[in-house]
């Protein structure tokens, strides 16, 4: 047994969220007896299922929707849930109640954000600046958003904003974590700087909420999006949320109402008068199957701390990178996430030159992390489950598999 092995199971026996796994489904075998190894560090794409989750999906269809049909969107609840689920969502983030509302993907969402951004930004400001490095399709969009507004629109690595910033800029998109390396931005600095050239701040927080601090309220953060299938364990396709700001709430525009964000919903006007607070960030019909699956999910989060978590998830990447220097002969692969805490996510990404062909050998082995074109294996760290026997595992087994 080598001293990383022992090192973990200690850091595993004192580790106070160690608890949390049991209230997840987990296959410890994962149906791979190559390595036996049943380690799953792809939550930064999917998370792990709660255990809570199949039962209360299984009455919101056979009692709420086989049963009382209908009257569920009073007795059960669902006309509510956006906004309910929204508030579970907000400590999350960082953010008081009334100010996140739960519905339609993160796509969609960072359309309307951004959109309201400009609009809320005036017509003064002509320039939309985008981070270059940015998930493709947040780029796509902030493309089509500034063609359809007028704007122009500037892709800008995030070291660069500061000094790209004018007083033409009406709003600035980011990424709170690099979906690729997993490096974490500056999102105080960031905003800051945005704020001071007297444009709107957007986040896409995908690769941050429910593995680290975020503090929206805190930082001023005018708009963010993010997904909850990830970090959050909502399932496939789970609903994504919106954040505006509250002082912002007035003035956001949406460019998708809807009868949803309607003031009177069911009064049926042909004219449009938004709803006040975060329900004018509804547009239709709410996906209640899915939402209400999050929405048991995220009991998993009680009396849990986000600082907690973060703690959990820098050591555990910490003795991931220390597991892989010992066992990987040197040069074979090359770590892209940033050493320094403050500019880690919770993934480590290593550039590695057959990594498409190394990962499916490692799922086959039992170890399920992630690649990314044309040369990046992913691992993500959800501290909620995965512990610190995972992680030298999951180096032993990666070490075998470039060896």
């Amino acid at each position: 047994m080598s001293e990383l092995t022992v090192r973990a199971a200690k850091l595993d026996a004192v580790d106070e969220l160690a608890v949390k796994r049991a209230e997840f489904v987990l296959d410890a075998a994962s149906g791979h007896a190559a390595d036996a190894a049943g380690v799953y560090l792809d939550g930064n794409s999917l998370g792990a299922l709660p255990a809570v989750v199949p039962g209360r999906v299984e009455d919101v269809v056979r009692r709420q929707w086989g049963e009382l049909r209908i009257q569920s969107w009073e007795e059960s609840g669902w006309w509510t849930a956006p906004e309910r689920i929204g508030d579970r969502i907000a400590p999350l983030v960082g953010a008081a109640p009334g100010q996140v509302v739960v519905g339609d993907s993160t796509s969609v969402n960072v359309f309307k954000a951004l959109v309201g951004a400009v609009r809320m930004a005036g017509d003064g400001r002509d320039e939309v600046l985008v981070d270059a490095t940015t998930f493709p399709t947040d780029g796509y969009i902030a493309e089509s958003a500034a063609r359809m507004t007028g704007r122009t629109l500037r892709p800008v690595a995030p070291a660069e904003v500061p000094g790209a910033l004018g007083d033409r800029t009406a709003a600035v998109l980011l990424n709170h974590v690099d979906y690729r390396t997993g490096r974490l931005h500056d999102l105080p600095a960031l905003t800051a700087a945005v704020h001071e050239a007297g444009a709107l701040a957007v986040w896409d927080l995908c690769h941050s909420a429910g593995a680290l601090p975020v503090g929206l309220d805190e930082h001023g953060v005018d708009l963010a999006v993010g997904c909850t299938y990830k970090y959050l364990n909502g399932g496939p396709g789970a609903p994504a949320y919106l954040y505006v700001r509250r002082e912002l709430q007035d003035r956001f525009d949406s460019p998708l109402p809807g009868w949803n964000s309607h003031a009177e919903p069911f009064g049926m006007r042909s004219g449009y008068e938004p709803a006040s607070g975060a329900p004018r960030g509804r547009v239709g019909t709410p996906d209640i199957l899915s939402m209400l699956a999050l929405e048991a999910a995220l009991e998993v989060w009680e009396g849990v701390p986000v600082e907690a978590v973060r703690a959990k998830s820098l050591a555990l990447t910490d003795f991931f990178l220390e597991c892989v220097a010992e066992y990987v002969p040197e040069g074979r692969v090359e770590c892209l996430t940033p050493v320094a805490h403050a500019e880690r996510g919770s993934q480590i990404a290593l550039r590695c030159d057959d990594a498409g062909e190394v990962m499916k050998r490692l799922i086959e082995r039992g170890v399920v992390g992630d690649y990314r074109a044309p040369d990046v294996l992913r691992f993500g760290f959800t501290p909620l489950y995965v512990g610190f026997a995972d992680v030298e595992r999951a180096a032993r087994v990666l070490a075998r598999t470039l060896g």
